[in-house]
C-alpha cells in the first residue's frame, strides 16, 4: 500500500516507541516525513532504521522540545519549509510519570501537563495554518486509556490525556468546514519506551511507579487478547489508517487500541 504517496507528514515523538513506529509505517507507505523529538540518540536510531529499509531519502529528523514555545514555533516552521507544506500532523510526543497523588508536587504535575497537553496544543496551533493549505489535512493526537479508565498513581498523566481528548473534539468541530479532520488514538497495554523505561533518554523513560505501589490495583489493566502488551507497531497501523484515506469519514472521536483491556 502507498496510502501516503506524496503526503507531507510531521510526527513528534519520532525518536522512540509509537512515534518511531509511526514514522516507519508512513515511510513504508510512501510518505515524506519530518520526525521530531527531544531525543537526539533516538532520532539517529530512527534514521538508521529508515536507511536500512530504504526510506531515508524521504525522512528528515529534527530536534524539537514540544514543551518550549520557541522550539515549537521554529521546529514546525522548519518542517513545513522542508516538506514544502503540510498534510498530516501526528502528535505522538509525550511523557508518562507516576506518583502518589498526595505526594505530587506542583512542579511534577505542571511538567506532565506542559509536555503532554500544552505541548500538543502548541504543535497544533503552529501547524494549523499550513495544514489548512494542505491536501485533506489531518491531525492525529495521542490520548490514552487513562483518560477514561482508572490508572492508579497517574493522576497528572490521566488529566493531560483527558485534556487532549477533549481538545481534539473541539478542534474537529471548529475546523470541520475547512476540511480538517482531528482524531485521537487511545493506546493501552502497549510496550514502548514510555511504559517500560526502554527509551534512550530521560525524556521518554518509563512511568517510575512508587516503590510501595499496590500492584493489585493494576489487575484490571491486562489485555484480554494476546500474550501481554503489544508492540508499538500495533498502534502505528491504526494511526496510518486514521491519517489516510481509509479514515476519511472519521473525525472528532478516539480509537482505543488496548487488546480488550477495557471492554
Amino acid at each position: 500500500m502507498n496510502r501516503f504517496e506524496g503526503r507531507r507528514v510531521l510526527i513528534t515523538g519520532g525518536g522512540s516507541g509509537i512515534g518511531q513506529a509511526t514514522v516507519h509505517r508512513v515511510l513504508a507507505e510512501g510518505g515524506r516525513v519530518v520526525a521530531a523529538d527531544i531525543d537526539e540518540a533516538g532520532l539517529k536510531a530512527t534514521f538508521a532504521a529508515a536507511a536500512e529499509a530504504g526510506g531515508a531519502d524521504r525522512l528528515t529528523t529534527a530536534l524539537l522540545d514540544i514543551a518550549d514555545e520557541g522550539s515549537v514555533k521554529k521546529g514546525v516552521a522548519a518542517a513545513v519549509d522542508t516538506l514544502g507544506g503540510l498534510d498530516v500532523v501526528v502528535n505522538a510526543a509525550g511523557i508518562l510519570r507516576s506518583s502518589h497523588t498526595h505526594a505530587t508536587s506542583l512542579a511534577f504535575f505542571n511538567q506532565v501537563i506542559a509536555v503532554n497537553l500544552t505541548g500538543t496544543f502548541l504543535v497544533i496551533r503552529e501547524a494549523l495554518a499550513p495544514l489548512l493549505r494542505g491536501d485533506k489535512p489531518v491531525i492525529v493526537n495521542f490520548s490514552s486509556t487513562s483518560a477514561s479508565f482508572a490508572h492508579p498513581y497517574m493522576a497528572a498523566y490521566a488529566a493531560s490525556k483527558g485534556g487532549i481528548q477533549s481538545m481534539t473534539h473541539a478542534i474537529a468541530s471548529e475546523y470541520s468546514k475547512q476540511g480538517l479532520r482531528a482524531v485521537c488514538v487511545a493506546p493501552g497495554s502497549i510496550a514502548s519506551g514510555m511504559t517500560d523505561a526502554s527509551g534512550t533518554s530521560a525524556a521518554n523513560a518509563g512511568p517510575g511507579l512508587p516503590e510501595d505501589a499496590d500492584m493489585s490495583l493494576f489487575a484490571k489493566l491486562a489485555p484480554a487478547i494476546g500474550q501481554g502488551f503489544a508492540g508499538p507497531e500495533s498502534v502505528a497501523g491504526v494511526v496510518a489508517m486514521l491519517a489516510g484515506e481509509d479514515g476519511a469519514f472519521i473525525t472528532g472521536t478516539e480509537i482505543r487500541v488496548d487488546g480488550g483491556t477495557h471492554f
